[in-house]
């Protein structure tokens, strides 16, 4: 039994279960990654203890942002060779400054920031790569991302990122509610509070995702890619 579903008592599992809320989304054809909210302002510039981290960031997550970039980077480089479509979130600086945040947390000096925006080095977009940016949680709310599937032709949901119980959680939602099969990789989302990561986690592997490995996501872009390492094509 995986963490996420240990801290939820037995007899509560049990309830959850005969109510329904179990099961797995059969996997698409034509996925696309997305990377929420992973830039400096949720990661910090450098591994620190979260208690540090949001003296640099109010908002920063601390060393659990560092322990999911490499497994976020080796996603990330699987779907490139897949030529998988990628989008990255980002927060809308001039949306902030003017209307505040996304959140009720007050604005902070450091939220309007250009530093605060940028992508660490690790996982940075390359040319080509979709980049939202948003004002409120979910990367659907008054962007331009589900034209962006739309076009692409995609039809399910590889989801990494930050925060869990925030910016992931309501994407999350939101790709389900547009029909999208929603494949949330646990190594890959991190939250600054443990234990709203895990309740997160639960509550959207039982309604609206499907919790995945690390190791189950790589497996499934693999099946997605000729022996010459492009995709195969739907249909």
């Amino acid at each position: 039994m995986r963490e996420w579903e240990k801290i939820f008592p037995e007899e509560e599992r049990k309830i959850y279960e005969k109510a329904g809320y179990k099961g797995k989304q059969a996997f698409g054809r034509n996925p696309a990654l997305l990377i929420i909210d992973v830039i400096l302002g949720f990661t910090g510039t450098r591994p620190m203890e979260v208690t540090e981290a949001i003296e640099e960031f109010p908002t920063s997550c601390g060393k659990v942002a560092w322990e999911a970039l490499p497994k976020i980077q080796k996603l990330l480089h699987a779907c490139r060779d897949a030529e998988i479509p990628v989008v990255y979130s980002t927060s809308d600086p001039d949306f902030k400054a003017a209307f505040g945040n996304a959140t009720k947390r007050n604005v902070d000096a450091s939220d309007t920031t250009d530093l605060v925006t940028q992508f660490p080095e690790m996982i940075k977009p390359v040319e080509g790569e979709f980049i939202v940016r948003k004002a409120r949680a979910s990367a659907f709310f008054g962007t331009h991302l589900i034209t962006y599937l739309v076009r692409k032709g995609v039809d399910s949901l590889l989801v990494t990122g930050t925060s869990t119980c925030g910016c992931v959680r309501g994407t999350v939602l939101d790709g389900y509610s547009y029909g999208y099969p929603v494949f949330l990789v646990e190594e890959c989302v991190f939250d600054r509070s443990r234990t709203s990561h895990l309740v997160n986690l639960f509550e959207m592997n039982s309604k609206y995702a499907s919790v995945i490995t690390l190791s189950e996501a790589l497996g499934y872009v693999e099946t997605l890619q000729s022996k010459t390492g492009k995709k195969i094509a739907a249909g």
